[in-house]
């Protein structure tokens, strides 16, 4: 989170720098897969079975004494999972900028997340409290990863490349995630073929999740180089760093007030991500099998919708086209919560209108928060941002399964996300960005 992550490439051989963002894109590859097929999928329906096996005749279990009704459990580990890595990163961040020793930060960080998903096949009967712990440590672990990761991209691509380069490995990410989960869906679909129980391809569909991550993630950490520390007295230790770059945005109340409104907004969309198969398969009884198709769906449109919103961005401007995009995410869960059981045609339709609008609003919110950074403070600021991300999507995680805590109902629980996106919209309308631009220091676009 220092200087380190904000000098321009040294002058190193087009060839090399070319491998190392071959290498890069690999991490992408390799972590997705975990994103996808684990915390989207997978992991939220099952590690809610095991905790219902669990829990007592009231249908609450009991972690630390402290009573959750079963329902709520994947929901309330998710959330700690984020609070725990918004406690890690700044400390890592600063260490990795202190002693230029990234890589072997990247490397810890990459195989306690792929150790933690893998012992997942551990997961039977009612260890629930496993589940949870896991669940933790591989979630905390990614974010970290993350982070490290995308601090090396201004170190191996010049600016005028960075774009495509971004582009490049969040395709292979995409990719990767949707070739793992047609595998996945043959085991789930085919278990009986392969000799083995409904539950056990799951936990093995879990399990090879993280053996993939820990394998993949060989090539980047061959291929990307550690450039040194920061130049002395350049990174602050931990949360100082962090409370310095917060202390400088003040001056830019501007830029503040649309990372709020993002803040605000993206924690509606992770928690959908991460609380829509529980949904389907709790609330809607749909099965695995379909809950895959749907997210694949999702995979293939969010490309399709992020090239979409941003011919749109060109014709409307940015913020334009992310404000129409909250507007659809609110009718998208408004629909969703009318969708009736037991019919998987509706379920798609969701996921489609997920599809459409995830990549774009995502990818526009990026790039129009990159215009509001002052110049010569890229890394600075996008180092808050990212653990500024994290520390609110917590937020909606714990709203959801308070819900469904109070009320025994997912379709409670999911109607309540519209909060954010009515909220975020109603931020986000009110920020000048024309005026924040030019107050940061930065050209306004013709159109923005």
């Amino acid at each position: 989170m220092g200087t380190d992550t904000v000098r321009t490439p040294p002058a190193d051989g087009a060839g090399e720098l070319r491998r190392e963002q071959r290498g890069w894109y690999f991490y992408d590859w390799a972590c997705s897969v975990y994103s996808t097929s684990v915390l989207t999928v997978f992991l939220g329906p099952y590690l809610t079975s095991v905790a219902e096996s669990a829990a007592d005749a009231d249908g609450y279990v009991h972690p630390l004494g402290i009573p959750v009704r079963a329902g709520s459990y994947f929901a309330y580990s998710v959330s700690l999972s984020v609070i725990v890595a918004v406690l890690t990163m700044p400390i890592v961040g600063a260490a990795a900028d202190r002693t230029g020793r990234k890589k072997p930060l990247l490397a810890a960080a990459a195989y306690l997340g792929a150790t933690a998903t893998t012992a997942m096949f551990f997961l039977d009967g009612g260890r629930y409290l496993l589940g949870g712990l896991l669940l933790v440590v591989a979630n905390a672990a990614q974010s970290v990863a993350m982070m490290l990761y995308n601090s090396y991209l201004p170190q191996i691509a010049p600016p005028e490349q960075r774009d495509a380069v971004s582009s490049r490995g969040w395709a292979f990410g995409y990719a990767a995630g949707s070739l793992v989960l047609v595998a996945d869906l043959v085991l789930y679909t085919g278990h009986d073929g392969f000799g083995v129980s409904e539950s056990t391809a799951v936990r093995i569909c879990l399990a090879s999740a993280g053996l993939w991550w820990g394998a993949f993630a060989l090539i980047p950490l061959r291929r990307l180089r550690d450039r040194g520390p920061a130049a002395p007295g350049a990174a602050l230790p931990g949360f100082r760093q962090l409370a310095a770059t917060v202390r400088d945005m003040r001056r830019h109340p501007l830029t503040l007030a649309f990372l709020l409104a993002y803040l605000v907004y993206n924690d509606g969309i992770q928690t959908v991500i991460s609380q829509a198969s529980v949904y389907g398969s709790k609330e809607l009884g749909l099965g695995q099998s379909t809950l895959i198709g749907a997210v694949l769906l999702v995979q293939v449109l969010a490309v399709a919708g992020a090239l979409t919103m941003g011919r749109l961005a060109r014709a409307y401007g940015a913020k334009r086209t992310i404000l129409g995009s909250l507007l659809a995410w609110t009718l998208t869960l408004a629909a969703g919560y009318f969708l009736p059981a037991g019919a998987p045609v509706w379920f798609f339709a969701l996921a489609a209108g997920i599809g459409l609008v995830l990549g774009g609003s995502q990818a526009l919110s990026r790039s129009l928060f990159s215009h509001l950074v002052p110049p010569g403070k890229e890394a600075e600021y996008f180092s808050a941002y990212e653990i500024s991300d994290r520390g609110m999507s917590w937020l909606g995680p714990l709203l959801f399964g308070v819900i469904y805590q109070l009320t025994g109902s997912y379709r409670d629980a999911i109607i309540s996300l519209v909060a954010f996106f009515v909220i975020g919209f109603v931020l986000l309308a009110r920020v000048p960005v024309r005026r924040a631009i030019a107050e940061s220091g930065n050209p306004v676009p013709d159109r923005i």
